[in-house]
């Protein structure tokens, strides 16, 4: 699969990327991603945050994204460095990270920047530590769930950002204001994106049974399928999460608040093509748009629209069937099957996706069809556990991917 010709080369709101920087666009990957979802209801004071970042696959230098989707004034961030995670918030090898060669840099309320290039080496499964250090008061955009835990300085206590981790006393499970980290390594050949709702997200790869919970172990299945990559002799990709919980297809009439806006749609570009060497897209939704009134009709609108656009930028397309959910109406079934139908007919999707990945074959209880298989199910009916997250990732063909 050819690198799309159209990539993100928004460095900032109406900025574009040097010449210098387009020359060698083929050779940077995104290698992390968590989309931010609304802004975190907490405000930053002259403190320090350290968010973890677990990269799918390394190289010779890094870039980072931060953004200010939902603020709604200047957010500026004073110091930013990157360095190697040694466990909880130590690291070591601190470097400073700069944005158009500056140290501090304010972004626009809605807006967004890329890095300059810092030169650090990274593996597959490399944790990278971005530290970022405020000094003025600060909402910060947020994804809420980073199924790990990221750290912060107590408010006042000025820039910590090569501190190798005593001064970070405070825990947080969200990731605040970086969304991205691109890899330069000329060896990889793509990006998968995984694309959805909570099941992409994570929500389940924290469960190994009844009363366990495991942070910070990376067993999403997105984790688990580049770990895949890396072990096979096929070309090597990257993989870049972009999974919100809570989010739909479609717009749904049903679609509580903190989600409206975030509808597949809304997000692509920020969200999937704003992401470097991207070649495939694995595209995972629809429980959440039958649980908030969405009709076959309006999903499967949303599905060509989202497939078109990727396909026209050299992007392919892999989509899972719509898996069970307990609580759905018959109608609400027959509507699940509807779209599964066009999803599976003739394996291509009505000519637009490039595979499917029947995870609702994987996850589905032999015995009740409409529900998740009990050795599979959190307990909730909806997520995968561990080992669900596991068959999911295994059942993947690579040969479809790159």
């Amino acid at each position: 699969m050819r690198i799309p010709a159209i990539v993100s080369t928004v460095l900032a709101v109406g900025a574009l990327l040097t010449p210098a920087a387009a020359a060698d666009r083929p050779l940077w990957f995104t290698s992390w991603a968590q989309s931010q979802q609304h802004l975190a209801p907490v405000t930053l004071h002259d403190q320090s945050m350290r968010m973890i970042t677990h990269l799918s696959q390394g190289g010779s230098a890094v870039r980072i994204r931060v953004q200010n989707t939902f603020g709604t004034r200047p957010l500026t961030i004073d110091r930013t460095t990157v360095a190697l995670s040694v466990g909880g918030a130590a690291v070591e090898g601190a470097r400073d990270v700069t944005f158009g060669g500056r140290r501090a840099v304010t972004i626009p309320a809605g807006g967004e920047l890329w890095s300059d290039r810092t030169t650090v080496a990274t593996k597959p499964g490399t944790d990278l530590a971005v530290s970022m250090h405020v000094a003025g008061d600060v909402v910060p955009g947020r994804h809420e769930s980073a199924f790990r835990e990221n750290y912060l300085t107590p408010s006042g206590s000025g820039d910590h950002t090569t501190d190798t981790g005593a001064a970070y006393t405070e825990k947080t499970q969200s990731t605040y204001l970086v969304s991205a980290v691109d890899v330069f390594n000329p060896v990889l050949k793509g990006t998968i994106v995984p694309f959805g709702s909570s099941v992409v997200d994570g929500v389940g790869s924290t469960n190994c049974g009844p009363g366990c919970t495991e942070l910070g172990t990376n067993k999403r299945w997105a984790d688990v399928l580049a770990r895949r990559i890396v072990a096979s002799s096929r070309p090597q990709l990257a993989v870049a999460n972009a999974g919100i919980s809570g989010t739909t297809s479609a717009v749904c009439p049903n679609t509580p608040t903190p989600f409206v806006g975030l509808d597949a749609l809304s997000r692509l570009e920020r969200d999937v093509l704003a992401l470097h060497g991207v070649t495939d897209v694995i595209y995972y939704y629809g429980t959440n748009d039958l649980a908030n009134g969405c009709t076959t009709a309006q999903i499967m609108i949303s599905y060509r629209t989202v497939f078109e656009r990727l396909r026209k930028a050299g992007i392919d397309v892999h989509v899972t069937p719509i898996t069970p959910r307990p609580g759905y109406s018959d109608q609400n079934n027959v509507d699940r099957h509807a779209v599964n139908d066009f999803v599976k007919r003739g394996g291509d999707c009505s000519d637009t996706c490039a595979s499917v990945q029947d995870f609702d074959q994987v996850l589905e209880d032999p015995i009740r069809p409409n529900a998740v298989n009990p050795r599979y199910d959190t307990g909730d009916g909806v997520h995968a556990n561990i080992a669900g997250q596991q068959a999911i990732a295994d059942y993947i063909a690579l040969e479809d991917l790159g």
